[in-house]
C-alpha cells in the first residue's frame, strides 16, 4: 500500500482563519475534506468514494457557514443516503467533533461504521436500507417546534433514494402537518450505484412531484456555493412549508478522472468508483490531483502550502489479501491466500448458474433492486435482456411484483441484500407465499462478513423473519460447487419457496465437500471427522471458523467432527441421527443470531424425535447488534472466530 497522508485538524483551522471570502474559504476547506476522505478509504480498504465526493460541497457550506448552534436555534444535519458517511466523517473531524484517533479508523472495530451510526459522534441518525431520513428528520423537526427550538433540520438524500415509497409517504405528511423546520436536500448527482439514474429507474419531473405534496422547491447546482447560500436564505422566507433543494452535483467530484460523466465514458456506461477503495495507482494519482490542486490555491492566496501528516499503515505488510469489495480477510486467511484466489466465489458461481439454466427454463425471470453486479446477475441482463426487470431502490415494490409474475407462471429471481430483501420487504414475502406460488429469493450480502458497513448491512436476522414461513425453504451454500447445486435444485426440484443465502465474498479456504456429495434435500456434509463433539455449520465464513477450530483441538488431542449442514430450517431427521450417533455434544455456529437460525431447526428435530433427545446441543452466534470492523475484529468480538471457537467448545465440554 502507498504511503497514506492525512491532513491534520491544525491546517483546517489555518485556512478556516485566513483572511478569504466565505464561499473561496469553504471551497478549500471542502477539497480538504476530498482528501482526507479519500486517504481514509484507501486505508480502510472500503468505502464510498463518488458520493462523498458529490456531496461534499454541500455538506462543507452546512458545517462551515450555514448551521447556527446558539440559544434557541440547534441546526442538525444527517444523511440518509449514508453513502457519503466518508465525506462528513472528515467533515466532523476538521470540525473537532471527532478525535484523530477515531477518525483514522473507518470500518475498523472502535473506529467509525462505514454506514452512519448515532454511536459515532456528530451522528444524529442510523441510515439502513434506504428511504427512512425523510420520516426521521420529519420526527426530529416536529419535535423542535414543541421543545420551541428553532432550530432547522437539514436531510441529504440521494437521487436514486427517491425510487423507495416511504419518501412520498413522508412528503405528504411533513406537509399537512406543516414541518416548515425541515430542509431536504437532494444530492442529484443522477448516477446510482453503477449506473445513471434513468437507466435503472427514471425520477421524472422531480421539482413538479414535489410541488404536488404540498412542498417549497427550490433547484441549484450544488457545487455554486454562492448559489446553494442564495436558495437557503430564500427558503427561509417559507416557515410553515417543508423544503426541498434538489442540488445537481457531479458524482465524483473533485478528482478529474472520478467524475462520472468522464468515468462512465471510460467504462463502458459503468461507473467504477462508488464503492469500494482504488488500487493503489489510481489511488496515488487522485491524491496528488487534490493535493496539487490545493496548493496551487493556497500559492494564489498567498498562504503557505500544506503540511501533511504521514500515517502509519495498521499491519507491516503492504500487500495484506482482501475480500471482495475491499473488506480485509482474517490473519488465519493470508495463509492460504493461494487456495481462495483460485476457488470461485459463491455469488460468481450463483450468477453463472443463472445464466446456464436461462434457455432450458424459458419461464425463468431475474428481478433486480440496483444491485445486478453485486448480486452478480449483470451477466444475466446482458444475455438475457427480455427476462431481466431492473426495479430499483424498491424491495418491497419488487416483491410484490414477482408475486404477479408468479401467478402468471413466471418463476421470479428476487434479488438484493439480505438485510433489505427479508426485512423491508418481510410483508410482501408473507403474501406471496399466501399464494401458494413458487419464487426463488436470493439473500446477497447474507451474515456478519463483510463488518465493515455496520450493522444496516450485516443480516443476522433474516433466517429467523423468512423461516416462520410454512412453505419457505431456506438454505446456504458453502463452497462454488454446492451454490450450483441448489440453485438448480431450487429451479428445478422445489415445489416451494426457496430462499437463498449467500455470502459476498470467498472464504478464506478452498473448502472441500466429499467427492461424491450431492444436495440432498435436509442433508448435509462431513467436513472434519472427530468422536469428541460435533459443530454444525454453513457458509463459507463460519465454515472456516468451525475447520479452524477443529484443527486446533486436534492438535490438543480432541476430536471436533465439523458437518456443513446447508438447510437452515429443514433437516431429515434419519440423516441427523447418522450424524450424531455416539456423540452427545453438539454445537452450532450460526452466521446469524442465536435465535431462529439453523440451532432452532436442530433443537425441534431433537425434540420431537424419541431416538434424539438427551442430546446437549449449545448454539453459538451473533449476539447482540453486530460488530463493525474487519472480519477478524468482528468475528473475535462475537467469539466467533476459530480460537475462541475452540475455547468455547472444551470449555462446555470440560464443564468449565
Amino acid at each position: 500500500m502507498p504511503e497514506i497522508q492525512l491532513i491534520p485538524i491544525n491546517e483546517f483551522a489555518r485556512v478556516q482563519h485566513a483572511p478569504l471570502t466565505r464561499h473561496v474559504q469553504v471551497a478549500l476547506l471542502a477539497d480538504m475534506c476530498r482528501a482526507n476522505t479519500l486517504a481514509m478509504v484507501k486505508r480502510a480498504g472500503s468505502g464510498h468514494l463518488g458520493s462523498s465526493f458529490s456531496a461534499m460541497d454541500l455538506v462543507a457550506w452546512l458545517y462551515w457557514s450555514e448551521m447556527q448552534a446558539r440559544d434557541g436555534q440547534h441546526d442538525l444535519y444527517f444523511s440518509s443516503k449514508g453513502h457519503d458517511v466518508p465525506g462528513l466523517y472528515a467533515v466532523l473531524y476538521a470540525r473537532g467533533v471527532l478525535p484523530r484517533e477515531r477518525y483514522i479508523r473507518l470500518r475498523r472495530f472502535g473506529g467509525l461504521d462505514g454506514h452512519p451510526d448515532v454511536h459515532v459522534p456528530g451522528i444524529h441518525a442510523n441510515s439502513g436500507s434506504l428511504g427512512m431520513g425523510i420520516s426521521k428528520g420529519k420526527g426530529m423537526a416536529w419535535a423542535k417546534q414543541k421543545q420551541g427550538d428553532r432550530g432547522r433540520v437539514f436531510v441529504l438524500t440521494g437521487d436514486g433514494e427517491w425510487q423507495e415509497g416511504q419518501n412520498f409517504e413522508a412528503l405528504q405528511t411533513a406537509a399537512q402537518q406543516k414541518i416548515g423546520n425541515l430542509i431536504v436536500i437532494v444530492d442529484h448527482n443522477a448516477v446510482q450505484s453503477d449506473k445513471r439514474v434513468d437507466e435503472i429507474i427514471s425520477l421524472g419531473a422531480l421539482p413538479e412531484k414535489f410541488r404536488a405534496f404540498g412542498w417549497r422547491v427550490a433547484r441549484v447546482g450544488g457545487h455554486d456555493l454562492s448559489a446553494f447560500e442564495n436558495v437557503l436564505h430564500a427558503l427561509n422566507e417559507f416557515p410553515d412549508q417543508p423544503k426541498i433543494i434538489i442540488a445537481d452535483t457531479i458524482k465524483g467530484r473533485g478528482v478529474s478522472f472520478m467524475e462520472h460523466p468522464v468515468a462512465l465514458a471510460a467504462n463502458h456506461g459503468l461507473y467504477p468508483y462508488h464503492a469500494g477503495a482504488p488500487d493503489d495507482a489510481t489511488f496515488t494519482r487522485a491524491y496528488a490531483e487534490l493535493i496539487e490542486r490545493l496548493n496551487t490555491r493556497l500559492d494564489e492566496m498567498d498562504l503557505s502550502q500544506l503540511l501533511l501528516e504521514t500515517i502509519p499503515p495498521e499491519t507491516p505488510t503492504s500487500s495484506a489479501p482482501v475480500m471482495l469489495l475491499g473488506e480485509p480477510v482474517s490473519q488465519a486467511a493470508a495463509e492460504r491466500i493461494q487456495a481462495k484466489v483460485s476457488e470461485e466465489f459463491v455469488a460468481q458461481a450463483y450468477g453463472k448458474t443463472l445464466v446456464a439454466l436461462a434457455p432450458e427454463i424459458p419461464n425463468l425471470v431475474v428481478l433486480d433492486a440496483d444491485l445486478a453486479s453485486d448480486c452478480r446477475v449483470r451477466e444475466f441482463e446482458k444475455t438475457f435482456p427480455e427476462r431481466f426487470i431492473e426495479n430499483g431502490i424498491a424491495e418491497q415494490d419488487m416483491v410484490s411484483m414477482a408475486g404477479g409474475l408468479a401467478r402468471q407462471g413466471w418463476l421470479p429471481v428476487v434479488n438484493s441484500f439480505a438485510s433489505f430483501l427479508a426485512a423491508r420487504a418481510n410483508e410482501q414475502i408473507y403474501n406471496n407465499a399466501t399464494e401458494g406460488s413458487k419464487i426463488i429469493y436470493a439473500l446477497h450480502y447474507a451474515g456478519l462478513i463483510p463488518a465493515g458497513p455496520g450493522k444496516s448491512h450485516q443480516s443476522i436476522r433474516d433466517i429467523s423473519l423468512l423461516g416462520a414461513l410454512p412453505n419457505m425453504i431456506i438454505a446456504q451454500p458453502c463452497n462454488a460447487d454446492e451454490t450450483r447445486q441448489l440453485v438448480e435444485w431450487s429451479v428445478r426440484d422445489a415445489s416451494e419457496n426457496v430462499a437463498l443465502r449467500f455470502a459476498i465474498g470467498p472464504s478464506p479456504r478452498k473448502l472441500q465437500l466429499p467427492q461424491e456429495y450431492r444436495v440432498t434435500f435436509g442433508q448435509g456434509a462431513r467436513l472434519h471427522e472427530g468422536a469428541d463433539a460435533i459443530l454444525f455449520g454453513y457458509g463459507p465464513v463460519m465454515l472456516h471458523e468451525a475447520l479452524t477450530a477443529a484443527e486446533l483441538l486436534t492438535e490438543r488431542g480432541f476430536g471436533l467432527r465439523v458437518v456443513n449442514m446447508p438447510w437452515l430450517n429443514r433437516v431429515d431427521a434419519a440423516w441427523l441421527e447418522r450424524v450424531i450417533a455416539n456423540c452427545a455434544q453438539l454445537f452450532v455456529i450460526e452466521d446469524h443470531a442465536p435465535i431462529g437460525g439453523l440451532g432452532d431447526t436442530l433443537l425441534r428435530a431433537l425434540n420431537t424425535s424419541t431416538n434424539l433427545q438427551a442430546r446437549a446441543l449449545h448454539v453459538f452466534g451473533v449476539e447482540g447488534f453486530p460488530a463493525c470492523g474487519t472480519p477478524a475484529e468482528a468475528l473475535k468480538f462475537h467469539r466467533l472466530d476459530g480460537v475462541s471457537l475452540a475455547e468455547r467448545i472444551v470449555a462446555v465440554c470440560r464443564g468449565g
